[in-house]
């Protein structure tokens, strides 16, 4: 069950124009189903637009940012709960720890890596979790051949492979996501 979804997305000023509408899907979908957006606090780009859309669709926004980032041009001025931690390890730990799982977003090269660090570095308890790619576009099958890809490799432990799931569609990669299980490990 998801009832916090760590959100990554682009924090630039421009998306692709074949973007532009998942932040707002993503936002009405998550406020519809109850799902509290926790994220990194940025009031820009798509990152902000989910917070936004979020919280004018009557659902709850967790922005997370590092101590002096809480300047009012950076940090998100709408939203339901803001912490501020001291620094990027713990702002990544915190989100790990607030999230049942992980929603990235297409359109930023550098919001996969960002995943994947928050998602391997971020906390124990945050690699215990799914990390649900939002394929639009094929977005990420280039970036994501195979289990095998060297991405993966250098940034998933083996366990955590099974916790990846894409999809898409924005629907079906939440109710995925939702219904997820972790994957059995042998013990030897």
């Amino acid at each position: 069950m998801i009832r916090r979804l760590g959100v990554l997305a682009d924090t630039g000023e421009t998306l692709p124009v074949e973007f532009v509408d998942v932040p707002r899907a993503v936002a009405r979908l998550l406020a519809q189903h109850s799902v509290t957006v926790v994220y990194g606090g940025a009031s820009l780009g798509a990152a902000g637009v989910v917070a936004g859309e979020t919280v004018k669709a009557g659902g709850r926004v967790i922005g997370v940012t590092v101590a002096g980032r809480e300047v009012v041009e950076l940090t998100h001025q709408g939203l339901t709960e803001l912490r501020v931690v001291p620094t990027e390890a713990d702002r990544r730990r915190e989100i790990g720890d607030l999230a049942d799982g992980f929603l990235v977003l297409p359109g930023w090269p550098g919001t996969l890596g960002d995943a994947f660090e928050l998602w391997t570095w971020g906390s124990d308890i945050a690699r215990q979790k799914p990390l649900g790619l939002l394929n639009r576009g094929d977005y990420f099958t280039h970036q994501l051949k195979s289990v095998d890809d060297a991405l993966v490799d250098r940034f998933a432990h083996e366990s955590q492979r099974g916790m990846l799931v894409v999809s898409t569609d924005l629907e079906d990669l939440l109710r995925r996501l939702a219904e997820f299980r972790p994957p059995e490990t042998r013990r030897l």
